[in-house]
C-alpha cells in the first residue's frame, strides 16, 4: 500500500517531546496533506471505521485510506509489506501475531504518545490494555474490541429435537461420557432417513444434519473456536510458565488428549461435521444450508449466523466442564508500522480509533463488542432492539470465566506443528496422545526449549 500525499495544510501533530518525531516528516512543519493507509481484515467493519475516519478527517485534516483483506491474505500481505517497508501506517493487530512483530521490530511503541496525551487506559475493559505490553515493557497497541466464544443454534432444530434453550445453557461436558452436551448433539443429529443420533439405527455415514460444527480446528494452536475452551474446562493450561509470554507449551498434557479424542469420537459417531467439511465449505455455509444444528462461534461473527434468511438463531454459552465453563478472551488493537512516514498522525488515528467517540460508532453498528463498557452498552441495546440476545458471550465476563488467548512468539509455527497433529486425530488416523507427543517435541524445538 503506497502512502499518498495530497493537498497542502496538515494539522500539526508532532511535538518535540517525542523521541519518535525524528521520523515525523509528514507532521509539523510540512505543507503537505497526509493520507494514512489503514488495514483491517473484517469486511463487515468497513462501514463503522469509514464513519470514524470521516469524523477524524473533519477534525484533523488527515485523510484515511481503508483497505480490507480476508484473514489469510491479510497476514500474508502484511508480512510481505513489512519486509518491503511498505506496511500500512496503521493496521488492525491480533494477539496471535503481535509478539512476532515486536520481536522483528516492525511496530512502534506508543508509550510516550499515551503519556503525552494522557490517554486513560482505565476506560477499557479490565486487562485489555495490558495485553499489548511487550516483554520490553513497552506498549504496542490501543484496544478496540474483544471477543469470547459461544455457539449459535438453529431454533427450529432445537424445538424439533424436544430441547429447550435452558438445556443448552445448563449443558455439562466431560470427555469420559460427554455429559449432557453429548446427549444434546446426538439428539440434534439426523441421518438421511430421519433417524436421530440418540435413536437405534442412526446411520453415521449418511448424516443430513450434524449436531455440532465449528471453525477449522487446526488453524490455531489455541483451539480458540473448537477444542481450546473444552480442554480448559478440564483444568488444562496451554502454557505452563504463564500467559502472556510463556514458552512452555503443554500439548502433551493428557487432558488435551482426552479432549481431542472426544472430538474424534463425535466425528466418527456422526454428531460433528467431518474434518473435510470443516476445512472445506466451513461451518457458516453448513449452518446456512441447514446441515448443522449448533455452531461454535466467536462473538465477532455473530452477524454471520443472524444474517441467514429463513433460520431463527439463538445463542448459548459453551457447556460446563468439571472445572467450570470457560471461554478464551481475546482483545484486538490497532498498531503503528515502524516504516510510517507519519508517526504522529498515525498515533492520532490510533487514539481516535480507541476513543469513546469512535467506539460508540462501533457499538452502533453492533458487529463486534467495543473495548469501552459504555460503547458495549450501545451495541447490546442495538441487538436487543433487533430481538437478539447475545448474553451468551458476555456472561463469561460477568462470571469471571475467561482465560487469555496465548501471547507468545512463533505462534504461527506452533500452529502449523500442532495443526497437523489435530488433523490426524480428527481423521482417526492416530491416537491423540501419540500425535500430540510428537507435536510437543516439534513445538519445544520451535520455542528453543
Amino acid at each position: 500500500m503506497q502512502l499518498r500525499r495530497a493537498r497542502p495544510a496538515v494539522a500539526p501533530l508532532c511535538t518535540a517531546a517525542l523521541v519518535l518525531t525524528a521520523a515525523c516528516g509528514g507532521g509539523s512543519g510540512s505543507d503537505d496533506d497526509v493520507t494514512l493507509a489503514y488495514w483491517l481484515w473484517d469486511d463487515r467493519q468497513i462501514a463503522q471505521y469509514q464513519q470514524c475516519a470521516d469524523d477524524f478527517t473533519a477534525e484533523t485534516g488527515v485523510e484515511v485510506d481503508i483497505s480490507q483483506y480476508g484473514w489469510e491474505d491479510y497476514w500474508s500481505n502484511l508480512n510481505t509489506q513489512f519486509a518491503a517497508r511498505r506496511a500500512p501506517d496503521v493496521f488492525t493487530n491480533h494477539l496471535a501475531f503481535y509478539p512476532q512483530f515486536v520481536a522483528n521490530e516492525v511496530i512502534l511503541p506508543i508509550d510516550e504518545y499515551i503519556e503525552q496525551d494522557e490517554v486513560d487506559l482505565g476506560q477499557y475493559f479490565p486487562g485489555l490494555a495490558d495485553l499489548w505490553v511487550g516483554q520490553d515493557d513497552q506498549r504496542y497497541g490501543l484496544p478496540k474490541d474483544w471477543d469470547t466464544i459461544a455457539y449459535g443454534y438453529n431454533a427450529e432444530y432445537l424445538e424439533d429435537a424436544g430441547l429447550t434453550e435452558d438445556d443448552l445453557w445448563n449443558a455439562t461436558w466431560d470427555p469420559s461420557d460427554g455429559g449432557t452436551f453429548e446427549e444434546i448433539i446426538a439428539s440434534l443429529s439426523v441421518d438421511v432417513n430421519g433417524v436421530r443420533g440418540n435413536e437405534p439405527g442412526f446411520d453415521a455415514d449418511n448424516v443430513a444434519v450434524f449436531g455440532l460444527s465449528f471453525d477449522n480446528p487446526s488453524n490455531s494452536a489455541s483451539g480458540q473456536t473448537s477444542w481450546g475452551n473444552f480442554a480448559h474446562s478440564l483444568g488444562f493450561e496451554l502454557l505452563a510458565d504463564g500467559n502472556p509470554w510463556g514458552t512452555d507449551y503443554q500439548f502433551d498434557d493428557p487432558r488435551l488428549a482426552e479432549t481431542l479424542d472426544w472430538f474424534g469420537r463425535m466425528i466418527e459417531a456422526g454428531y460433528v461435521t467431518p474434518l473435510s467439511d470443516l476445512q472445506g465449505v466451513g461451518y457458516v455455509s453448513l449452518f446456512e444450508a441447514g446441515d448443522v444444528a449448533l455452531a461454535i462461534n466467536g462473538s465477532w461473527a455473530i452477524g454471520s449466523l443472524t444474517g441467514i434468511d429463513g433460520i431463527e438463531v439463538g445463542f448459548a454459552p459453551l457447556p460446563e466442564g468439571p472445572q467450570g465453563r470457560w471461554s478464551i478472551y481475546n482483545g484486538i488493537a490497532d498498531s503503528i508500522a515502524v516504516n510510517t512516514d507519519h508517526p504522529d498522525e498515525a498515533w492520532q488515528w490510533v487514539k481516535h480509533l480507541g476513543s469513546v467517540e469512535c467506539q460508540n460508532i462501533v457499538g452502533e453498528h453492533a458487529v463486534v463488542f467495543p473495548a469501552i463498557p459504555e460503547s458495549l452498552e450501545i451495541a447490546e441495546e442495538v441487538r436487543a432492539d433487533a430481538g437478539l440476545d447475545v448474553s451468551a458471550y458476555t456472561t463469561y465476563l460477568e462470571e469471571e470465566a475467561t482465560f487469555l488467548h496465548p501471547v507468545t512468539t512463533n505462534f504461527d509455527q506452533v500452529t502449523q506443528a500442532v495443526g497437523s497433529a489435530v488433523d490426524e486425530i480428527l481423521l482417526g488416523s492416530r491416537p491423540a496422545a501419540e500425535a500430540l507427543q510428537e507435536a510437543q517435541e516439534q513445538v519445544d524445538s520451535i520455542m528453543g526449549r
